[in-house]
């Protein structure tokens, strides 16, 4: 199995560069791929600022990456639910971070747009600090 960085599946996305698209679909489709969060973190960001994807074509581009057969997500349920939780309008990192934090008691920001987000999408108790 293969880790790949995010300018591989940026090229493998995005389609801005066909010699290094190519060499991506090459590799996307005869290799087993690990996608880590980290990646797809930093995917969405540059989808988003450099790309000026909206976020329905991230979360569709995202998933659609995730569901084929050869890419193994790190953390895939964590994945999904922030995956879902930025369908739903919060930022996608306040999302994999939140959803990452599923075995904590509480988590804790200076945020209040977030812990109002996270009111309304899930039961995870989120904490302002003030």
């Amino acid at each position: 199995m293969l880790a790949v960085d995010t300018n591989i599946v940026v090229r493998y996305i995005a389609r801005d560069h066909a010699a290094q698209a190519a060499r991506a679909d090459r590799l996307f489709h005869t290799q087993q791929i690990l996608l880590l969060k980290t990646v797809i973190l930093e995917t969405e960001w540059v989808l988003r600022y450099r790309y000026g994807f909206d976020r329905q074509a991230i979360v569709v581009s995202l998933r659609a990456l995730a569901g084929s057969p050869q890419v193994h997500v790190e953390d895939a349920p964590v994945v999904a639910q922030a995956l879902d939780w930025y369908a739903a309008g919060m930022d996608f990192a306040d999302a994999l971070h939140l959803a990452s934090s599923q075995t904590a008691d509480q988590f804790v920001t200076f945020d209040r747009k977030l812990a109002a987000k996270a009111a309304k999408l899930t039961s995870t108790r989120v904490l302002t600090l003030h």
